[in-house]
């Protein structure tokens, strides 16, 4: 299955190590929403995006690209770090993906080293993370798009 994903991932690299352990067991095309603003995602069997939670959502550049080149009726799936556990992450990329009439696979998120704004005073929050479990997690996660 030919699979792209397109990801921010700045601060501390936390979605990066996600992807790449994903790359380093499966052939994806990981595309960078800031270097990359267009890109033909047509051939691709399924699109994934990738960021860390920035306001309670995905990057604007994600979200940009997946307004701006995101094929209609083509799966998709979200992967996604964040300083601190809430619901409702992926609201903006998934009303964008519904727009385009895409099928969600599903979604991955886990903890991620934050140092943002006022965390960066007293240290960061949700360090060591993502840590091994994470990303074996995310992998996993993965596998089972596959496997779908």
């Amino acid at each position: 299955m030919k699979t792209a994903i397109i990801y921010y991932s700045k601060h501390h690299g936390n979605t990066k190590k996600l992807l790449d352990a994903i790359s380093g067991k499966y052939e994806v095309t990981l595309i960078d929403a800031i270097r990359t603003q267009d890109f033909d995602l047509a051939e691709y069997d399924m699109i994934g995006f990738a960021s860390g939670i920035y306001y309670s959502k995905f990057h604007k550049s994600v979200l940009r690209f997946a307004q701006k080149n995101l094929p209609n009726n083509k799966p998709v799936f979200f992967i996604y770090t964040y300083g601190a556990k809430k619901e409702g992450y992926t609201k903006a990329i998934e009303a964008v993906a519904l727009e385009k009439n895409s099928k969600i696979k599903g979604a991955f998120g886990c903890f991620g080293y934050n140092t943002f704004g006022p965390f960066k005073l007293i240290g960061g929050i949700a360090k060591g993370h993502p840590d091994k479990n994470d990303v074996d997690n995310a992998v996993c996660f993965f596998d089972s798009l596959i496997d779908k």
